[in-house]
């Protein structure tokens, strides 16, 4: 039962502070590419890999909870039809390079360290 509570915990403030970074970017930056949901993406790959290195409930309240609620996939991939169907390609394009092979990357840097 405590287990649920520290993926409930770190679920809970990963959902606001994604919310508030994804705001914050798109008042920053008005532009047709999602630079909050690559960001809050890239930063949660990266802390994801260095928690790798870690086990317990640490992980569960970090791991599963806050990153697990931090990071989008279900975003990325509607943004990215958006952008598709908008007939945008090159930012279509440029937002799937850089979300896999950005997050990729970070996620390998965060474990080698």
């Amino acid at each position: 039962m405590i287990d649920i509570l520290y993926v409930g915990l770190g679920g809970f403030f990963g959902a606001m502070a994604r919310y508030l970074i994804s705001t914050w970017a798109k008042r920053t930056w008005s532009t047709t590419f999602p630079i909050g949901t690559l960001l809050v993406n890239w930063v949660g790959a990266f802390c994801l890999g260095f928690i790798s290195h870690f086990s317990g409930p640490i992980t569960l309240l970090l791991g599963t909870g806050f990153l697990g609620a931090f990071t989008t996939f279900s975003t990325f991939k509607l943004e990215a039809i958006q952008l598709h169907l908008g007939k945008n390609w090159r930012v279509f394009l440029l937002y799937i390079l850089l979300s896999y092979l950005g997050g990729l990357s970070l996620a390998f840097l965060g474990m080698s360290l």
